[in-house]
Parts: C-alpha cells; structure tokens; sequence
C-alpha cells in the first residue's frame, strides 16, 4: 500500500533460483523479500492439505510432509533454495510432473496481496468448489506482475512405499523414445519420471562434478522413477519391463536401484541419490564449462531432439557444447549452448532462431520456467497478439499503476 500512494514498483523476490531474471530487480524497484514468510499454518493428515507461508523452501516443506507420510507434488533440482510461493508464481514444472501434475491443479488456493495493498484470500482448502471464477488460476504462473502470493494452499500425495529406479543407455533417439512408450504401457500407474539425457551431459557431470556415470558409453541415458504400495508389485513390473526393452535391443545396458527390502536401506537411498544426481546436477556442470545460453521448450516428444542437432549443425564450432536433456514424459526440452564467454555474435545465431524452430512445431518457447525479463519479448511465438492483448487488459486492471514486478513477463504496451 505504502509503495502504491507513492507509485514505487515493486519487485517480488523467493528463493531467487529462476532462470529468466524474473526475481531480479530491472532498475531501481524495491525487493519485497518472502524469505521471512516461512510458517507451515497447518496440514490435514486424513486429507493431505498443506497451508502455508509463500516464503517456505521447497525441501523443507517436503521433509515435514514425509515425517507424515505425504510428500510435495513438485520436486526440483533448485529444491534447497526455492520457496514455495515462487514455484506458484511461475507455475514451476520439475521431475515429479509426470505422475502428479502441474501446480495448476494441485494448488487449491493462494492468499494474494495485490498492488493497491489489498489482501485477496482465496486460501480454500477444498477439492472441489465450482462457484464462479476460479480466481487463483490468474496468479499462478503470473510471476509477480498481477499479485505477491503470500500463502498457499496445496494437496500433498501420500508417500509412495516402494521407489525404484532404472538408469539406462540407448543407442539412438529413436530407441529412447520407443523405450518412453514401453514403459508408460508396461509400468502405467507407477510410472513416476521419465528423464532423458545425452551423452554430452553425462561427459560434463563426470568431467565437472567428478560423478561416476555406471552406464557409459551410449549417445543417450534415460532415467526411470516408479513409485508404488507394494513393493513385490513393483519390481515385478520393471523387471518385465527391462526384460523387455532388453531383449528387443531398446536399451543395451543399465543399472537399477531397487527398494529390496533384503538391501539396507541406507545403501538404497544411497545408489537413488547417485543416480538422480546424473540428471539433477547437469545444469551444475554446465556452469563448469563456461558462459550458458539456457533454453526451456515443450515440443512434441517425437521431435524433442532434433531441435538439439539442428543447432549442434547450425553453430558448429562457435559454441563450446550444445546439450540437450529433459523430461521426456511431458515433452519438455533443456537446450544448454555453453562457450568459454559471452558472445553477442553467438546469441544472434541462437536467437530467434530457436523460438522460430520451436513456433514452426506448436511448441512452447517456455515449458517451465516462465518468461521473466529475458524472454518476454518473444512471447509472440508461443501466443497470438489477441491473447496478449488480453494478459495486458488483466494487467492494467490488477496493477493500473504498473508498480508490480516492472518489465517483466509481458512485452510493452504499445
């Protein structure tokens, strides 16, 4: 309110962990920080509600809800920073997305302070509750520009009992992608992740980080999570399922981290970690390897890696690597360029190229990630001009004095 009588913007900030500048500060914005914002209000054992503060950190909040048996429906690599209200306000994706969905649909209800101080409280803790508009849906994924979230009401999963996990090698694009279709067919209901990775990933992990990769030697790695009630159940199916892509010649190795309860389970969390980390810790390594141009794209899976080759061929030796990795259940695409510095020449080659290839298959020039200052002038490959125009009218009659989070997510009124 303060700031709103005397038309100073407003630059909401977390766990600043985003990746396309939409936490940081363009110009001379207050940062209104939620890092004290960090108290659990209450959980619902019977139902698996959780309510609480914007400012709470992802993994703290995931640690509480396991001592009760629930887990968080988003899991991310960014966890130990992140907090909460960001990952509503960016609608953050993650690793858990295949098996539970996006925050659109687990998040019930948000309390929202909006730019003339007023508090909107919408923290319902109902399943269901179809009267009127549903009003939360206009902040989630909004990035601070309409409304700062301040709570946050969300259903938690129940724990699974048994997790298992299969790393493996393909020899080819097309042999990753047949593997993806056999075990959504084969695994189904305890399918939980499905990531991919090539070979250069796994080149910088080890290189970078010192990780040790059991699989070596394949042009591509797919990492596979089930999560089940029963443990017998479970490993049964991924055994039919291994058999299977291994003897059809889909896979040509592997290791899997079974939840045996013969084995300890302190060596089981021990091989799930090492094995997660090969796939978490990539965009750790890239940072390693010099200057990163980021790029975070839903494309149609069948086409999820021929972005990555057409831009190896199209930058040749101008760029350091070009890696690709993802979430291959849900279509999404992690382009890293990486070069030993910044290079404006290397950046026009890349841009708009690669949001003209993505907007040439229907993709999303942002899968996850959000828009934020860097990309919010490119929103026009992924949307038409009338949606946009809409987003501004939203826009202007949240926010007329324009004070929350400035330059950001939109591209200027004309």
């Amino acid at each position: 309110r303060y700031c709103y009588e005397r038309n100073l913007a407003v630059n909401p900030q977390g766990g600043n962990t985003g990746l396309v500048g939409g936490s940081v500060p363009v110009f001379d914005e207050i940062i209104l920080s939620t890092v004290l914002m960090n108290r659990i209000i209450s959980f619902d054992k019977v139902s698996g509600i959780l309510v609480c503060q914007s400012g709470c950190v992802l993994e703290k909040l995931n640690e509480y809800v396991e001592e009760q048996g629930f887990v968080m429906p988003l899991d991310l690599g960014a966890k130990g920073s992140c907090h909460i209200g960001g990952n509503v306000a960016t609608n953050a994706g993650g690793l858990r997305l295949l098996r539970y969905g996006s925050l659109r649909g687990t998040v019930l209800g948000l309390e929202v302070v909006l730019a003339d101080g007023s508090a909107l409280d919408c923290l319902a803790s109902l399943r269901k509750d179809n009267t009127g508009y549903d009003l939360k849906q206009l902040f989630i994924g909004s990035e601070g520009t309409l409304g700062v979230i301040t709570a946050v009401s969300i259903l938690c999963p129940q724990k699974p009992k048994a997790v298992n996990l299969a790393f493996l090698g393909c020899q080819s694009f097309a042999k990753v992608l047949e593997t993806f279709t056999t075990c959504r067919a084969m695994l189904g209901e305890i399918l939980s992740a499905c990531e991919f990775m090539d070979e250069k990933c796994m080149e910088l992990v080890e290189r970078h980080l010192k990780l040790s990769n059991p699989v070596t030697g394949n042009p591509f790695y797919v990492l596979i999570e089930t999560s089940g009630s029963n443990s017998t159940h479970d490993e049964e199916k991924l055994n039919n399922f291994l058999e299977r892509a291994m003897t059809s010649g889909l896979v040509v190795d592997g290791t899997v981290a079974t939840d045996d309860r013969k084995i300890k389970a302190s060596c089981h969390a021990q091989i799930s970690d090492m094995l997660w980390s090969l796939r978490e810790r990539i965009t750790e390594a890239l940072t390693h390897d010099g200057f990163v141009y980021k790029y975070d794209l839903s494309l149609p899976v069948g086409k999820l890696y021929d972005l990555v080759t057409d831009m190896r061929a199209r930058l040749g030796q101008s760029a350091k690597n070009v890696v690709g990795y993802g979430h291959l259940g849900d279509g999404n695409l992690h382009l890293n360029i990486t070069a030993e510095s910044y290079s404006h020449s290397l950046l026009d080659a890349i841009e708009p190229f690669v949001y003209e290839w993505t907007a040439g298959c229907n993709g999303s020039i942002s899968a996850e990630h959000g828009l934020g200052f860097k990309k919010k002038q490119f929103i026009q490959y992924s949307k038409p001009s009338e949606a946009v125009l809409l987003m501004q009218r939203f826009k202007a009659m949240l926010d007329p004095k324009g004070i929350l989070n400035p330059y950001k997510t939109l591209p200027s009124s004309s």
